[in-house]
């Protein structure tokens, strides 16, 4: 019966460990974003703006 028990908290301080350890891993991990210079959309953006602008001239 005490071996059971031993197992079971063993069994459940390990995954606690994991998910500790899981967790503290994906907060440190450093998002990055590209730089509006690259970005294609944002000349898009532009030249669909400069095309509505002629048309209504």
């Amino acid at each position: 019966m005490y071996v059971v028990a031993v197992i079971c908290i063993i069994i459940v301080i390990v995954i606690l460990l994991l998910a500790v350890g899981t967790t503290s891993k994906a907060y440190t991990y450093k998002h990055t974003v590209d730089p509006i210079e690259n970005n294609p959309y944002l000349d898009q953006e532009k030249d669909q703006e400069h095309n509505q602008d002629q048309n209504k001239a």
